[in-house]
């Protein structure tokens, strides 16, 4: 049967065939062969192709160069800028209070809360009144407090808080004019007595708007910031836009003139005195008693002048301390008053009140809205 042939158990016969020696694929090998050369052939031609094309750029390049005359090629440079030629990115200017008005909220909006009370005592005359937690930006309490009115010389608080934002030298001077006295003259207004040609202080013109309610010393200080009085009163009327006030206060002049279209709410008045004691200087000088002018030739002695309204209430119980105030007066707002006060227990309050029959009524008024409704 040969050496391939067995027999079976049943006598029958197989084969049993070799195992068959594994073999590599020629085909596969070929195939690989073939593709690293084809890759290669590739690069090399890319390479050759790349280089030309770069000589070609640079050969034309250099053909252009030469011919463009030399005048009218541009060197470029590289220049270094000393340090301090660089000029620095702005700085953002934070607005930083004072401690004694840290505690006060930010902006210039106010709301009535569910505990905001109605003045209602017949014993409180003023026809128009408000009480506000300037901590908490809340109404406390309140009477016709958003009726327009003329704000008399509360107006002279925003002239202070305008000039303090500006003058940067107390000790500077200025000469009172002719037009200046003539103005307060004509209009009836409340003066410092300062005379035509009298040479000030800037310090002077300050505590005069404020502490006698000079309309002297207030367009004295409106001329000297801005150039003129309108010019300053459009500085007003842009820092009512800057608190926000715009859409219901307008002011015409810088002490208090009645004027149609001189007018503001109550609430509006107190957000103009809470920007006032919010800035140093004015704070400073709307809570002096007492002040005496520098020594001029007109008054060799100087002119004592006062704030009335905080001599008069300091020794009333209102439950705390009034810091700063300002009075006012014309026919169409009666007696009326902005006062900033200290709460006993540290609170800090704004109380705003027209419409009193005398200034003595309007400080019993504010003393008695202390008194029920201060905490």
């Amino acid at each position: 049967m040969g050496n391939n042939r067995y027999r079976n158990l049943d006598s029958s016969y197989y084969v049993r065939r070799r195992p068959k020696k594994k073999r590599i694929n020629t085909f596969v090998i070929l195939g690989a062969v073939a593709s690293l050369i084809l890759i290669t052939v590739i690069s090399v031609t890319f390479l050759i192709l790349h280089k030309d094309k770069a000589t070609e750029d640079a050969a034309d390049l250099s053909t252009i160069e030469e011919s463009i005359p030399e005048e009218e090629l541009v060197k470029v440079e590289t220049v270094e800028v000393p340090e301090e030629e660089v000029e620095a990115e702005p700085e953002i200017e934070v607005k930083t209070l004072s401690p004694e008005v840290a505690s006060f909220a930010d902006g210039y909006t106010v709301s009535p809360t569910e505990s905001t009370q109605d003045i209602v005592s017949e014993e409180i005359i003023s026809e128009h009144a408000v009480l506000i937690d300037v901590d908490k930006a809340e109404i406390v309490a309140k009477r016709a407090a958003d009726v327009r009115i003329c704000p008399a010389s509360m107006t002279k608080i925003l002239t202070i808080l305008v000039a303090a934002e500006h003058v940067t030298d107390l000790d500077d001077t200025f000469t009172i004019t002719r037009d200046i006295t003539d103005y307060t003259f004509s209009n009836d207004c409340s003066i410092v007595g300062f005379d035509v040609d009298e040479v000030v202080t800037v310090r002077d013109l300050m505590y005069g708007t404020i502490l006698p309610s000079g309309a002297d010393a207030g367009l004295a200080l409106a001329t000297y910031v801005a150039g003129s009085h309108e010019a300053f009163v459009d500085m007003m009327n842009q820092k009512l836009e800057e608190l926000g006030l715009s859409d219901t206060a307008h002011f015409t002049n810088c002490v208090g003139i009645y004027d149609e279209d001189h007018y503001c709410t109550l609430t509006d008045m107190a957000m103009i005195l809470k920007a006032a004691v919010e800035n140093d200087l004015a704070r400073e000088i709307l809570s002096a008693h007492k002040y005496e002018t520098s020594k001029t030739e007109q008054h060799p002695d100087g002119i004592i002048i006062s704030n009335w309204f905080l001599r008069r209430i300091e020794d009333k119980e209102t439950g705390g301390t009034v810091m700063c105030a300002k009075t006012g007066f014309v026919n169409q707002s009666g007696s009326c008053a902005a006062s900033y006060s200290v709460s006993n227990s540290g609170g800090h309050y704004i109380c705003v009140s027209s419409n009193a029959w005398s200034s003595w009524r309007c400080i019993y008024d504010q003393v008695a809205i202390y008194q029920a409704y201060m905490k």
